[in-house]
């Protein structure tokens, strides 16, 4: 059988010593698209006065963001993932560009960027969190993306019609998981804009549950795909990103089923 053949290099424009990479055009459109929805969102839910608080201090949120989203991320990463290469070299944690982010360190960094604004500026919670839902999802379609063009976080060998050879890996036909992750997250972030349109946002927390249960319980199912990235836990019955997940998924549920409003 012939397989869909990868070996597109990560880097998109080279200057010199300077690159831009496919992952961090990705990476970036996600913040900024993610920046004009919330604007958007905020001028047509305006009325309130703290959507017109957000909306005059949106820079300000974005930036607490990004920093956030890309501390937590990284800090998860050299922890979690490669502790023993980190911990010798912690010099080295501060080499972004050298690659390594974890997605749900990035999301404990969001949080607490979100919570460090909220203390400054007063704004409520979870309604804040609610609308950052849609974009946070749609941020993981792009950045998903960015993990396929880097020919990383790649599936397990497979057979499959769709399997894709990642000649910068091996020769080996595995899973295209970067792709579905990215599709289902386009498919979670439309569902939560469905349910917004029809009110969804009017309940404290709703959207934030779906989003945690659905985004953490689709990664679930996606890690089964997964080749093992953590070398440390081989052999265990749950990858990382599965025991990572799992708590997000159940205070997605709390949220849900139990919060009163």
């Amino acid at each position: 059988m012939s397989y869909f053949v990868w070996n597109t290099s990560p880097t998109l424009i080279g200057f010199g010593p300077i690159e831009i990479r496919w992952y961090g055009l990705f990476f970036a459109l996600a913040f900024l698209l993610g920046q004009g929805y919330m604007g958007w969102r905020l001028r047509k839910d305006g009325g309130k006065s703290w959507l017109s608080e957000v909306e005059n201090f949106l820079d300000v949120l974005l930036l607490y963001i990004v920093l956030g989203t890309l501390l937590g991320a990284r800090l998860a990463h050299c922890l979690i993932y490669e502790p023993d290469y980190y911990l010798l070299r912690p010099w080295e944690v501060l080499m972004v560009w050298r690659g390594g982010l974890a997605s749900h360190g990035g999301v404990a960094g969001f949080l607490c960027s979100l919570l460090l604004f909220n203390r400054r500026k007063s704004i409520p919670f979870l309604p804040l969190l609610d609308r950052l839902a849609i974009p946070a999802a749609f941020g993981g379609t792009l950045v998903r993306l960015g993990n396929f063009f880097n020919s990383e976080i790649v599936g397990c060998p497979t057979d499959v019609p769709w399997a894709v050879v990642f000649l910068r890996v091996d020769t080996l036909a595995r899973h295209p998981v970067q792709l579905y992750e990215s599709m289902s997250y386009l498919c979670i972030a439309t569902l939560l804009a469905v349910a917004d349109c029809k009110g969804a946002s009017e309940k404290p927390g709703r959207l934030t549950a779906v989003f945690l249960m659905s985004v953490f319980g689709a990664r679930m199912i996606w890690e089964l795909f997964k080749s093992e990235q953590t070398s440390w836990m081989g052999g265990f019955f749950l990858s990382m990103g599965q025991i990572l997940s799992l708590p997000l998924v159940m205070i997605g549920f709390y949220l849900f089923f139990f919060r009163k409003s």
